[in-house]
């Protein structure tokens, strides 16, 4: 079984910060791609930033220059440094991550989520 545990969501003033945090474990062989991702309400959840196991990284234009993704591959943890938050920031966070497996049959990639953390901007 594999798990993704998200931490550092709560409220914060505009153009406060906050680091999201995502510890995955279980049973895993290698840890590929990781992301996060956000669902405010009454909208479709979006990509909010991503990166590659080597570390190359990709940004929603509302985001970037604001967040930034970093991953340690050696504690198979993602975080994601907010700044400058805006209340359209406001949404739950969820950490996403393609995790392999090692399984009586062989190897298995799958995506996996978290629970999810809530962030609040207030203006």
């Amino acid at each position: 079984q594999v798990q993704l545990v998200e931490s550092g969501g709560g409220l914060v003033q505009a153009g406060g910060s906050l680091r999201l945090s995502c510890a995955a474990s279980g049973s895993i062989f290698s840890i590929n791609a990781m992301g996060w991702y956000r669902q405010a309400p009454g909208k479709q959840r979006e990509l909010v930033a991503h990166i590659t196991r080597g570390g190359s990284t990709n940004y929603a234009d509302s985001v970037k220059g604001r967040f930034t993704i970093s991953r340690d591959n050696a504690k198979n943890t993602v975080y994601l440094q907010m700044n400058s938050l805006k209340p359209e920031d406001t949404a739950v966070y969820y950490c996403n991550a393609y995790i392999t497996t090692a399984q009586a049959m062989g190897l298995r990639s799958l995506d996996y989520w978290g629970q999810g953390t809530q962030v609040t901007v207030s203006s």
